[in-house]
């Protein structure tokens, strides 16, 4: 797979968004092209599939991210770190977020100062549990999350409200985590009553959360 881009004349910003486990961008695609018609450059890294968690893999989700952001520059350009499930923690790590595994162990992840939000959808925040795991994001963090979500539920993403800006908590009822793609995975069905009017919904969420 390849990473996605977005290319914008005007730019008001830039948005980093990292795909969940799954690693494609494109099962964002709905999304991501609405904030870049919105005014945003829009670069999403490709990885393969993680069905495990090393060190490395966590690392790489992160460093992917620091990447495209070296290659696209415009520093004079907002950054918005944004991502789903496993992307929602490579979005917290690049902001200065700290990770730890289970035993307590610090996780070392890249970080950059140019990141002035972060805007997650179902996180996989479990890594930022340690009492200072948050202490450096200074930013504001928007979640989002969904009622039905058994693989992130929404309750764990209220670890995230250690932040310094604090945390603004978005629910959605009767969601569940693989509602916040589309298109949708081929072996996924949406839990969501009806996703299209949900993801136009969500959709016109996120983009204004971008500021």
């Amino acid at each position: 797979m390849i990473p996605f881009l977005l290319t914008h004349d005007a730019a008001r910003g830039i948005l980093l968004f990292a795909p969940g486990a799954g690693g494609d961008p494109t099962r964002y695609e709905r999304l991501l092209t609405a904030a870049n018609e919105a005014g945003f450059i829009v670069a999403a890294p490709a990885h393969d599939l993680a069905e495990s968690y090393p060190d490395d893999v966590l690392r790489g989700r992160v460093a992917a991210l620091q990447a495209l952001l070296s290659e696209i520059a415009r520093d004079e350009l907002p950054v918005v770190a944004a991502g789903h499930s496993l992307g929602g923690f490579a979005a917290v790590s690049l902001a200065g977020g700290r990770p730890r595994d289970l035993d307590g162990r610090l996780i070392e992840v890249p970080s950059v100062p140019r990141i002035a939000k972060v805007v997650v959808l179902a996180p996989a925040a479990g890594w930022f549990r340690g009492p200072d795991a948050l202490t450096d994001v200074t930013v504001s963090v928007t979640a989002f999350v969904g009622s039905e979500d058994d693989v992130t539920p929404p309750e764990s993403a209220e670890v995230l409200s250690a932040a310094l800006a604090g945390l603004d908590l978005r629910r959605y009822e009767g969601v569940g985590h693989f509602d916040f793609m589309a298109p949708l995975p081929p072996n996924k069905v949406p839990v969501v009553d009806d996703h299209d009017a949900f993801y136009e919904r969500f959709t016109q969420h996120f983009v204004a959360a971008l500021g």
